[in-house]
C-alpha cells in the first residue's frame, strides 16, 4: 500500500512538472545556431526580463554619447577565422605543444651525458631534463605547436637517438616552432 502511493505521488508530480515545462528556442550566442532548451514558462520569463534589463542598464549607463544620448552597445567580436600563432602567444604565454623525447634514464648523471651529446650533435635545438618522473629522468628537445611542425627536428634526431618521439607537453609559446 505504501509503494502503491509513493508511486502514484511520483507519477503526479512527474506529470505536473511536464505540463508546465515548454521547450524553448534561443540563438547561440557566437554561431548563431539554434538551442533548444525545455523549461518552465515563468523560468523563460524571468530570464527574458533579466537580458531585457542589462541590455537596457549597458545601453544607458556609461556608453553616453557626447550629447548625453545612450551611444550604441559594445559588442564582443568573435573573429570567424583561425587565430594566428602570435594571436595565441599573447592570450596564453604557456599552452599544450609538443616537445622529442629523446630517452628516458634512471640517473641524473646518465641524463646529464645524453643531454651533453645532443647538444654536441644538435646545438640549435634547445633540450632539457624532466625529473617528475623519478626515479626516472626524462630528455626532452625542442618547443612545436604541433607533430607536424616537429617531423622535420624528428626524422634529424631518429638518426642518433632511434627511440625520439614527439610528446605532448605545455611549452613556451615564444620558444615554439
Amino acid at each position: 500500500m505504501k509503494n502503491s502511493f509513493k508511486i502514484l505521488a511520483l507519477a503526479l508530480i512527474s506529470v505536473f512538472y511536464r505540463v508546465d515545462a515548454q521547450e524553448v528556442v534561443k540563438a547561440d550566442t557566437l554561431s548563431g545556431t539554434p538551442l533548444i532548451i525545455t523549461m518552465d514558462s515563468r523560468v523563460n520569463s524571468a530570464l527574458a526580463d533579466l537580458e531585457d534589463n542589462c541590455s537596457r542598464n549597458v545601453s544607458t549607463r556609461s556608453n553616453a554619447g557626447p550629447s548625453g544620448a545612450p551611444a550604441k552597445a559594445s559588442r564582443i567580436l568573435v573573429p570567424n577565422r583561425e587565430l594566428t600563432n602570435a594571436e595565441i602567444c599573447r592570450q596564453n604565454p604557456r599552452i599544450l605543444g609538443y616537445k622529442i623525447q629523446i630517452s628516458v634514464v634512471k640517473s641524473n648523471a646518465e641524463a646529464n651525458e645524453v643531454k651533453a651529446f645532443f647538444r654536441r650533435r644538435f646545438p640549435n635545438i634547445k633540450v632539457e631534463t624532466d625529473a617528475s618522473l623519478r626515479p626516472n629522468y626524462k630528455i626532452l628537445a625542442g618547443s612545436y605547436f604541433t607533430k607536424q611542425s616537429a617531423s622535420a627536428d624528428l626524422s634529424k634526431i631518429r638518426q642518433h637517438f632511434n627511440s625520439a618521439i614527439p610528446v605532448q607537453y605545455r611549452v613556451f609559446c615564444v620558444e615554439a616552432k
